[in-house]
């Protein structure tokens, strides 16, 4: 029986996402333009940088998980990680956005932000994993599950939002720099600030979770971290490597429009607190978003919602193309965005309850639990769709001369470049991930439902030994 059943209890666990998103917020949406714009760092050295943290992540991720896994202490063995995660995540956050005082001219900058840069993925997985990895374990029902997810995500939304709508505005009255035109630009006190928020509100919201939230516990056999059990996993889940490939190209084009928003709105419209509006109106989205699937799973399934979530997100991803380009409309930009995120609110609902059933397919096939190593691929598959947004990103900044200090004066490749990273790569990216789901996962209807009548027997079995 869950120990999350009563309304309080799914509250203040989902209370935790919003501090873990107030700094996925600051560093998935602000840090490359502060890297690119604020210490002048070269694209070409971010295009190595990104792809070699997350090539440390494939190890540290799932060693954490395999670690939390066998964590048993008198808080549970979510709880402690939680909590120290978050403290020394805020601790990485707030130094990666506040130079200590390293000139921004010669090699210590770069050695700096390289360290920090990896030691945020490192210690946002601290905390990460085990938060999301605590789902599956409060319940077998996939529609109690549901709503635990839903609620999670709610806050996530929540966190989001406040960082990507609040930081626009803020910045904006809290920059001290002028630009040629006379208008205020993002400086180093107005990311400073900022991040110092996030970062305390990471801390606050963790804290409150943890302390609050009683979690259910599960007794097993203590295995060490190999990578063995991990290839093992990875091997014989198949439909965790589904998972990966579909789940990661969809979150790679939501993150091209919150990772080049930022850049969108200075070059191409001329006014980046303009990304406040917009945001607003994908904080709408993402709200409405999370009623899809409790009001959808009245008519049709799970599968078909997901199906619609991934083709509404590319249907408001290509509107926003035509409003810019056919209709030159910046309120119609904002509603499109608003119909895109609701897809992609209910993309990622779903996915967190497609992760907790592909643990039970894992236990019925491989005979054994791996809760916080299946779980870990989610924050590392995150971070390699956040890595391919960065390589395009990059790529992009690196190939058409973009400067920083020309804002909207930058050239018409710049301009392009932008338009195609934000207007047409997220939709094509959502309708291949949506191909990749319909033809390859098969965790759905009656196959699903005879895999939790097993897991369920085998709780049952466990409990009464």
């Amino acid at each position: 029986m869950s120990k999350l059943q009563s309304l309080k209890g799914k509250l203040f666990y989902g209370v935790g996402a919003v501090g873990l998103d107030l700094s996925y917020g600051m560093f998935y949406s602000f840090l490359n333009k502060y890297l690119t714009d604020v210490l002048k760092l070269k694209a070409n050295f971010l295009l190595i940088l990104t792809p070699i943290a997350r090539i440390w992540d494939g190890v540290n991720d799932p060693m954490m998980g395999t670690i939390v896994d066998n964590t048993h202490t008198r808080m549970g063995k979510y709880r402690p990680w939680i909590l120290r995660g978050a403290i020394l995540n805020a601790v990485v956050l707030a130094l990666l956005f506040n130079n200590p005082g390293i000139p921004t001219v010669g090699v210590w900058i770069y050695v700096y932000i390289a360290v920090l840069y990896i030691g945020w993925g490192m210690t946002n997985t601290l905390a990460d994993i085990p938060y999301w990895s605590m789902v599956p374990s409060f319940t077998t029902d996939p529609k109690e599950r549901s709503l635990i997810a839903t609620v999670a995500r709610t806050f996530s939304g929540l966190g989001q939002g406040i960082i990507t709508i609040g930081a626009p505005l803020a910045m904006k009255y809290i920059s001290v720099t002028v630009s040629q035109d006379g208008s205020k630009v993002w400086d180093t006190r107005s990311f400073s600030i900022i991040s110092l928020i996030a970062a305390a509100g990471l801390v606050f919201f963790a804290a409150l979770s943890v302390a609050k939230t009683k979690e259910t516990v599960h007794t097993s056999a203590k295995e060490k971290f190999s990578f063995k059990k991990i290839l093992n996993i990875a091997k014989n889940n198949d439909q965790l490597r589904v998972f990966m490939l579909f789940a990661m190209i969809s979150n790679a084009g939501f993150y091209m429009i919150s990772g080049v928003g930022v850049y969108y709105f200075d070059v191409c419209a001329g006014d980046a607190s303009l990304q406040g509006m917009f945001n607003t109106f994908g904080a709408i989205g993402s709200i409405l978003g999370l009623a899809v699937i409790p009001v959808g799973l009245k008519f049709t399934t799970r599968r078909r919602i997901y199906q619609f979530s991934l083709a509404l997100a590319a249907f408001g991803f290509f509107g926003m193309l035509f409003s810019d380009k056919v209709l030159g409309s910046m309120f119609a930009l904002y509603i499109f965005n608003m119909l895109a995120q609701i897809g992609t609110a209910a993309m990622f609902v779903s996915q967190t309850v497609f992760l907790a059933d592909i643990v039970d397919y894992g236990e019925v096939k491989m005979g054994f639990r791996a809760e916080s190593v299946t779980f870990s691929m989610k924050g590392f598959l995150q971070k390699m769709a956040y890595t391919l947004q960065t390589v395009i990103l990059y790529s992009g900044i690196f190939l058409t001369g973009y400067d920083s200090d020309l804002h909207a004066g930058n050239s018409a490749a710049v301009k392009t470049s932008f338009d195609l990273m934000m207007l047409v790569i997220p939709a094509v990216f959502m309708l291949l991930s949506l191909l990749i789901f319909t033809l390859r996962f098969k965790l759905h209807g009656s196959y699903m439902d005879q895999i939790t009548a097993e897991v369920t027997r085998r709780r049952e079995e466990r409990e009464q030994s």
